[in-house]
């Protein structure tokens, strides 16, 4: 008898000729039903292998990220499967699991298309039919070799002459199909069942522009149809809410050929920018912070003694003056620091909150560039603090309660990790120890939901990155707060202390918004273009009925402007539906709609962006309701 340690820390007792399935029906049959892999010793296989005497083994469903990559994994042999069926001159390259589906690269004359898709998920659907067994084989290396050589499948056969000459080698067949890999799979072809195929693109062998282009065919496939149905949900909503074509139907940004991942704002954009930059002005005067601003060229020997021109130079950009090197900031810290070094310091001075709207550039590749996610210039909402080492866990905290106060404004979740050193890092291993210690107990003690990232670290700190949650359930990394013990030793930094001599004080690097652009890019996504109406650009498109409304128009508007809100009249000579439809797409919240009615009264009628009207509204109560919307920053 075998003896199996379960996740539970109980033991159990099965036959030394037991596969894990077996150990996963002896708990419970309609547990082990759901149950698609096993992680064994802390490495996933296959439910179908035999158990090991005194391993740990935890299993996983189809709902787990461990089953979901078995789920898909095996999904690409099936699709690889069915395209050998239906083209069998198809010769194999490589076929993994990736973080949200699948592929396979194919060296075939037939030249993929969306068209071909319906033919493949069919024959696929009948291998899944077929319920055929994955069946694992271990073959020495020259013996793999000379199968895969026989079969003319020379991808494969490259790819086992590359290893060592005594590595063992493992299959899985499934029916007539057989494939080179290390696995794991699930029990049989009939688990995989909610699948789709979703591009085509080229991809070079192994990855070398030198090697042939192949064709990669991409998947994806989930533990269930509904799982499935709400990726393909999501993908179709997040396509129609893409901040790129956003950003252009509503007139807010756009990119120009001459400056590649180097947005421009356009007015409408400039006032979205501009009130989350009041918004963040506020909230930072509310907590001590003081605003600065430092130059956007500094000299090379600055970016020497910071560190990055070593660790970071190859994101930078660089120029001369008079015939030495500068280089154009990526990161707003050195300024900082020289403002710090400006002027003698006490620790009477400290906490030192000085913060900064920095725009920084970094050299980004080209086929990197993603709208205003990716660009080669943003501003940061940076701040850096300046404080004894008595004040960090206290200063870590409030930043924590200014990041909450920041995302709770836009009904944003998030979830923080505490990522730590990472090996290209500089400084001393007790300072190290003792900031990422710091970082721990604070989150702890804010109660805030976070997980270690081992390695991810600042090359000068470990630091608190808050991942935000949008309505879609995407979460995006924004804000960080990293603590750094390693610049106020390489700059020299001193403040005099209570003994009257002279210590280093910690500073704290941290961005609420991360980038501003990039901060934009997710609210459009957030809010589907529809802002609340203390962000909105336009937040009242007054549209009178007919010509002779116009004037009435031109006046209620004004006076909307005057009151410090943003209208336009719609004074364009066409229908008033056409005109209500072109405030729709704008996304305006409300449109007041005048006619004779509203003439005569001198009164309004509303209709907000969801359709609701009401009428025979005074202006000065609707003036008086929105401007308290906005001061209270209300959807």
């Amino acid at each position: 008898m075998a003896k199996i340690h379960l996740a539970d820390g109980s033991v159990r007792e099965v036959a030394n000729e037991s596969s894990w399935l077996d150990v996963a029906k002896a708990i419970s049959n309609s547990m082990a039903k759901k149950m698609v892999v096993a992680k064994v010793d802390g490495e996933l296989t296959d439910l179908s292998r035999p158990v090991v005497d005194g391993a740990h083994v935890e299993f996983f469903d189809g709902a787990s990220p461990e089953g979901l990559h078995a789920i898909r994994h095996t999904a690409a042999h099936i699709m690889a499967q069915a395209i050998l069926r239906l083209w069998p001159d198809t010769k194999l390259a490589i076929g993994p699991a990736i973080d949200n589906g699948f592929y396979y690269d194919m060296d075939t004359e037939h030249v993929f298309s969306p068209e071909d898709f319906p033919a493949i998920e069919k024959e696929m659907k009948k291998i899944v039919k077929e319920n055929h067994k994955l069946v694992r084989e271990v073959m020495k290396r020259d013996a793999a070799m000379e199968h895969f050589k026989a079969e003319g499948e020379i991808y494969k056969e490259e790819l086992i002459r590359d290893l060592p000459a005594n590595e063992t080698i493992t299959f899985y067949t499934q029916g007539e199909f057989t494939d080179l890999c290390a696995g794991p799979h699930v029990v049989s072809t009939g688990k995989v069942k909610a699948f789709k195929l979703m591009s085509v693109a080229g991809a070079y062998w192994r990855g070398d522009e030198k090697n042939k282009m192949l064709q990669r065919v991409y998947g994806t496939a989930f533990g269930s149809q509904e799982e499935l149905d709400h990726y393909l949900f999501v993908l179709a909503e997040a396509e129609r809410r893409d901040h790129r074509k956003l950003g252009k139907e509503l007139d807010l940004f756009s990119f120009q050929p001459e400056g590649p991942g180097f947005p421009f704002f356009h007015p409408k954009g400039m006032v979205l920018r501009n009130e989350l930059l009041a918004f963040w002005r506020e909230l930072h005067h509310e907590y001590g912070y003081d605003e600065i601003s430092t130059p956007v060229i500094l000299n090379r020997d600055l970016w020497v003694r910071s560190g990055h021109w070593d660790h970071y130079r190859d994101n930078m950009y660089f120029t001369q003056i008079d015939e030495e090197d500068y280089a154009i900031k990526p990161m707003n810290c050195p300024g900082g620091i020289l403002y710090y070094k400006d002027s003698p310091k006490s620790y009477r001075d400290f906490p030192l909150r000085v913060a900064e709207l920095g725009l920084v550039h970094r050299h980004e590749m080209s086929g990197a560039l993603h709208g205003l996610f990716r660009v080669r210039c943003f501003t940061q909402d940076d701040a850096h603090l300046f404080i004894l080492p008595s004040q960090m866990k206290e200063e870590v905290l409030k930043v924590l309660e200014l990041f909450d106060r920041i995302y709770s404004a836009f009904g944003l979740e998030y979830h923080v990790e505490l990522s730590t050193r990472p090996e290209d890092s500089m400084g001393d291993d007790d300072l190290w120890e003792l900031a990422t210690t710091v970082l721990h107990d604070a989150i702890e003690s804010a109660g805030v939901s976070y997980k270690i990232n081992p390695g991810d670290g600042a090359f000068y700190g470990p630091k608190l990155d808050f991942h935000i949650q949008d309505s879609l359930g995407r979460t995006w990394q924004c804000g960080t707060i990293q603590l750094d013990m390693q610049m106020p030793e390489r700059f020299d930094m001193t403040y005099i202390g209570e003994d009257g001599e002279k210590h280093r004080p910690v500073m704290i690097h941290r961005a609420g918004f991360g980038s501003i652009e990039r901060f934009i890019g997710i609210l459009i996504e957030h809010y589907a273009g529809k802002f609340p109406v203390w962000l909105a650009p336009v937040q009242v498109k007054v549209i009178p009925v007919a010509e002779r409304h116009l004037e009435y128009a031109n006046e209620v508007a004004r006076q909307l402007n005057q009151a410090g809100l943003r209208a336009q009249a719609d004074a364009r000579n066409e229908k008033l539906g056409y005109k209500i439809r072109g405030a729709q797409l704008e996304k305006v919240p409300y449109m007041l709609i005048l006619g004779d009615k509203e003439v005569e009264a001198q009164s309004i009628s509303i209709r907000n962006r969801a359709g609701e009207e009401t009428n025979d509204v005074a202006l000065q109560d609707f003036i008086a309701d929105l401007q308290k919307a906005v001061r209270e920053r209300q959807g």
